[in-house]
């Protein structure tokens, strides 16, 4: 995938380039070393980034992982490696709190910062803080579908409903030819072997996505309050990657991860059957598209927080999904760093590198949100 994504790229720099003779903030010291650009000092290239010299770290969602450290190497790509950016895929929890207590430059999360008490936390109101009293944003950057993968031998095509993965996950279901299941899947040979679920044992937004679905779509089964920390039953695993692994190898086996360590682990993944009954629904880059149109922006302003609808009325969408945010100041970053930060949030919400995001099991913002997104990252200052 990076092999192909990396021909791609040739463009960028080859514009990045147009721009060397008169390089100023596009420095290309690979220690990144030259000294930062003046305020409003960069010059722009063919591309239309500014291409600033500095550092951004960064840290927080798993889900993003693959998608950002791409977009990273792109972005350093086109801009002949003037800035450095690193990114930590800690979890979303953890990437909020080093946010807030000042640690990290943005955070990725798969959730909005919470606006009321949790552990006697307002997230909201410890990133402001940190913002130097001006509002944090949550600007949605990378949509990562929730895949239902499994290991069970001779099922190549399995089809849930968002009821029956909530009693697998609460321990309500217990083997794999439950009635419940083998309705849902007519015709095919289903094993009596007792089901292993898989989970995440760090606080994750992902977590918290599976679980408002479930909640939401699975008429009444789950009735636990969606967090980060599961609640559910079965054996924990350490992030995306570690949930991956344990499925890929354990037999009659099934987790919820994002699409992108689904498919690089090569596991099958479910269907979603509709609320509806209208037939069962495969996660593509289309279905989740669909899904993604139907949700709102309950933020304010520039303040893109959404809020998903897990019950789509489109029939050919795909429910369980989660929305990345980018997690960053209106204001309070000195003038380089947010030079920086809006050049590679500006290069992150462009339609080509949207797009381009599919290749590694990600589905692009919709055209409507990209254009709010693109505004909000432009009023960062």
């Amino acid at each position: 995938m990076i092999t192909t994504r990396r021909a791609r790229n040739t463009t960028f720099a080859a514009l990045a380039a147009l721009a060397s003779l008169s390089l100023v903030a596009c420095g290309s010291d690979p220690a990144g070393s030259a000294a930062p650009a003046a305020s409003g000092g960069s010059s722009s290239n063919a591309s239309g980034l500014t291409c600033p010299s500095g550092k951004l770290n960064a840290e927080g969602s798993t889900a993003q992982a693959n998608a950002i450290t791409e977009v990273i190497a792109d972005y350093q790509s086109a801009c002949n490696n003037a800035s450095t950016i690193e990114y930590n895929p800690t979890g979303s929890g953890a990437g909020i709190k080093s946010f807030y207590n000042n640690l990290v430059d943005f955070a990725g999360s798969d959730s909005a910062l919470k606006t009321a008490a949790v552990d006697g936390v307002v997230e909201a109101d410890k990133a402001k803080e940190r913002c130097g009293g001006n509002e944090a944003w949550n600007i949605p950057m990378v949509v990562g579908p929730i895949a239902f993968a499994y290991n069970l031998d001779g099922v190549d095509k399995l089809v849930l409903s968002a009821e029956a993965l909530a009693k697998i996950f609460n321990g309500t279901i217990k083997t794999w030819n439950d009635p419940a299941i083998a309705k849902l899947n007519p015709g095919v040979t289903l094993p009596s072997d007792a089901i292993t679920v898989f989970f995440r044992s760090d606080e994750s937004g992902t977590t918290e996505n599976t679980t408002k679905f479930l909640s939401a779509a699975g008429n009444g089964a789950w009735t636990k309050e969606p967090a980060k920390a599961w609640s559910g039953t079965g054996e924990g695993k350490n992030k995306s990657s570690g949930v991956a692994e344990a499925v890929g190898s354990t037999k009659n086996s099934i987790s919820y991860m994002e699409w992108s360590y689904a498919r690089d682990n090569k596991l099958p993944i479910a269907q979603l059957s509709s609320s509806a009954g209208t037939g069962a629904t495969e996660l593509t880059g289309d279905s989740v598209g669909k899904a993604v149109s139907e949700a709102t922006v309950a933020g304010s302003g520039n303040d893109l927080a959404l809020k998903l609808n897990y019950e789509p009325k489109d029939s050919g969408a795909y429910p369980a999904l989660l929305v990345t945010y980018e997690i960053v100041c209106s204001k309070g970053l000195d003038a380089d760093k947010t030079a920086l930060e809006k050049d590679f949030l500006t290069f992150f919400s462009s339609e080509e590198e949207q797009q381009a995001l599919q290749e590694l099991g990600y589905a692009p913002l919709p055209a409507d949100l990209l254009t709010k997104v693109k505004a909000s990252v432009a009023a960062i200052s």
